[in-house]
C-alpha cells in the first residue's frame, strides 16, 4: 500500500510579522514547527503501512528550511520525503498550493491514498486537502477520526459537530485527518540516526512538470485585498453591591451604550 502524506512546516511562534507588500507571512527568521495536524496524519500513514504492508512518502511544499520537517519524519519512520521549493512557488494561495502539491503525487506515481491534516495553524482554511483531491480527481473524506481499509475499499469514521458519520470510498482516495485520529508516536534513536543522515531530494517546478501560470502568485486567484492585527479588547469591569444594585447598574451601562 502506498500512501502519500502531504505536511506543512508553520511558524512555531505568535510573534508573526506580515510583508505589507504582499501581506504575505515572512517566515524568514522565525522558528518553524510541523503542523500539528499533520503529526496525526504522518501517525495514520504509519499504523496503516504496519498493518498492511507497503510505502510511506511525505512531501511538503516550501523553502530549503521545511527540510528540517521532513528529516522530523523520517526520524518517526517514514520511508520517503520530499521537499518540493522553487522560487516560482512563492505567493501561492491554497489553490496553487492543491495544484503543486497534486503534481508532485503524479509525480511520484502510483499510489493508494493520500492522508494531510484537517487544516495548517497558520492559515486555517482547510482547503489545500479537498484541492489536492480535486486535482487528483479522486473521492476525499474530511475529519477523519477512525479508518478501515478491507480489498481496496476504505471505511472512513468522520468526527462531526454532533455526530459521527462513517463513509465508504474507493481507493485510491484522500483523507484529512483530526487530533482524535490517534496519538502520534515520538521518533525513536534508529530513526533519529537515519534522519541525520538523511538526504532529501528538492523538486523544482520543472521537476513535477508544472505549468508556469498555475503556480505562485501568478497561478493564486485569491487576492488579499488588507490584513491587520486585529486590535486588543479592553478588560472587563466587575460590578459589586447587592444583586439589586448589580442589576441597575448594569441595566443603566446597557442603555448608555444603546445595547437595550
Amino acid at each position: 500500500m502506498n500512501i502519500v502524506v502531504c505536511i506543512k512546516q508553520v511558524p512555531g511562534t505568535t510573534q508573526v510579522k506580515i510583508n505589507p507588500e504582499t501581506n504575505t507571512l515572512i517566515r524568514e527568521g522565525v522558528e518553524s514547527i510541523l503542523n500539528p495536524f499533520d503529526e496525526n496524519a504522518i501517525e495514520a500513514a504509519l499504523q496503516l503501512r504496519d498493518k498492511h504492508g507497503g510505502k510511506v512518502t511525505v512531501i511538503t511544499m516550501g523553502p530549503p528550511q521545511a527540510v528540517n520537517a521532513l528529516k522530523d519524519t523520517i526520524a518517526l519512520g517514514v520511508d520517503e520525503a520530499i521537499l518540493v521549493s522553487d522560487r516560482a512557488f512563492a505567493g501561492s494561495d491554497t489553490w496553487a498550493t492543491s495544484y503543486t502539491l497534486a503534481s508532485t503525487i503524479k509525480k511520484i506515481g502510483a499510489f493508494d491514498l493520500v492522508i494531510c491534516g484537517k487544516q495548517a495553524i497558520d492559515g486555517d482554511t482547510a482547503q489545500v486537502g479537498p484541492g489536492v483531491s480535486e486535482f487528483l480527481n479522486i473521492p476525499q473524506v474530511t475529519f477523519a477520526v477512525g479508518v478501515e481499509i478491507n480489498n481496496g475499499v476504505m471505511k472512513v469514521n468522520r468526527l462531526l459537530e454532533e455526530t459521527n458519520e462513517i463513509v465508504e470510498v474507493k481507493l485510491p482516495a484522500l483523507i484529512t485527518v483530526v487530533k482524535q485520529m490517534n496519538t502520534p508516536r515520538m521518533p525513536s534513536f534508529k530513526g533519529k540516526m537515519k534522519a541525520k543522515s538523511a538526504v532529501i531530494p528538492t523538486w523544482g517546478a520543472k521537476d513535477i512538470n508544472a505549468e508556469d501560470g498555475k503556480i505562485g502568485q501568478k497561478g493564486s486567484p485569491t487576492s488579499v485585498v488588507k490584513i491587520f492585527t486585529p486590535p486588543p479588547k479592553g478588560g472587563g469591569e466587575i460590578l459589586s453591591g447587592s444583586v439589586d444594585e448589580m442589576v441597575d447598574a448594569l441595566v443603566k451601562k446597557l442603555r448608555d451604550r444603546k445595547v437595550c
